[in-house]
């Protein structure tokens, strides 16, 4: 049996529910999955030759999902990040691929790609230093606008915090600021009390939800409501976001204002998807599955 490496930050838990969700799917296509962290990875360069060695991996696979990317230093994550780009130089293919990862692992950057291409996202604001984040900050409200501050790294809604008056300024939970402040307008949804996931793979929009939680924060680990969405546009714009950004396959997140209006306010290249596995008719993994080994030129 072939043998396809998931790269994933949960190696010690089988991969997880997502993981273990991959390996069914793959194992229905004849492929044994092999959970592997990429810290455990490693480059030789030795005689000219260059190899990444995968722990477990006996002979060269021409395949592998990205499922997660553990934590770690600004050394440690480059690291990480090389051994896919050489993987892919190597002919395998990687999904998703690293420079999609890179991407929209850094919110900024991600930002900045979708207003370039005319997505509507929030008024956002990226900077290093408290004597810059600050006075941005009394501006917003200034104009009888809150903000939100979020890591420029990270999900799950972990480390995001509403700014809507000067005494939060003091930001006491500066480990998820890391040195860098990410400042957003916050969308004023009026009666949307609710936001959309869209789960696009390879331009098609094949699931969308709705998200509901108990305040302002929508996200599915910290307990939000599922539902399916219907809403045309919304899965449109989800589609524009993942061909802005350039990526095989993404979890859209989408908010619609008190006028009607829509904003994307992030793209993920490893989204989670078992809130919205919930309300589909089908298996996800399978879709992934099918659309990897196909891009592969292997189904």
């Amino acid at each position: 049996m072939n043998v396809v490496p998931i790269f994933t930050d949960e190696v010690a838990q089988a991969g997880g529910w997502h993981g273990q969700s991959l390996a069914l799917a793959f194992a229905k296509r004849g492929w044994q999955a092999l959970m592997v962290s990429l810290d455990s990875c490693h480059v030789s360069i030795v005689d000219q030759q260059v190899q990444v060695h995968i722990p477990g991996l006996t002979q060269a696979a021409p395949l592998a999902f990205v499922r997660g990317v553990a934590a770690g230093t600004t050394q440690q994550i480059i690291t990480r990040m090389n051994i896919l780009h050489t993987l892919q130089r190597r002919g395998m293919t990687i999904y998703n691929q690293a420079r999609a990862i890179e991407v929209t692992v850094d919110k900024g950057l991600t930002s900045q790609l979708l207003a370039e291409q005319g997505i509507a996202t929030p008024a956002t604001w990226i900077c290093e230093h408290r004597g810059v984040a600050h006075p941005l900050m009394q501006q917003a409200l200034n104009a009888g606008k809150s903000l939100v501050i979020k890591p420029l790294f990270g999900s799950q809604g972990k480390g995001v915090r509403l700014i809507e008056h000067p005494q939060q300024f003091a930001l006491p939970q500066d480990q998820f600021v890391d040195g860098v402040y990410y400042l957003q307008e916050k969308i004023e949804c009026g009666q949307h009390q609710h936001d959309y996931r869209v789960f696009v793979v390879r331009g098609e929009p094949v699931a969308a939800m709705k998200r509901q939680g108990e305040g302002w924060l929508h996200n599915v680990a910290r307990g939000a409501r599922c539902n399916v969405c219907h809403e045309v546009d919304v899965a449109e714009l989800g589609v524009r976001a993942a061909q802005a950004i350039n990526i095989d396959y993404a979890g859209v997140d989408i908010m619609r204002d008190k006028h009607g209006k829509l904003w994307v306010i992030e793209v993920n290249s490893i989204p989670a998807w078992r809130g919205l596995q919930s309300i589909a008719p089908f298996e996800i993994a399978d879709v992934l599955v099918n659309d990897l080994l196909r891009k592969a030129n292997l189904s």
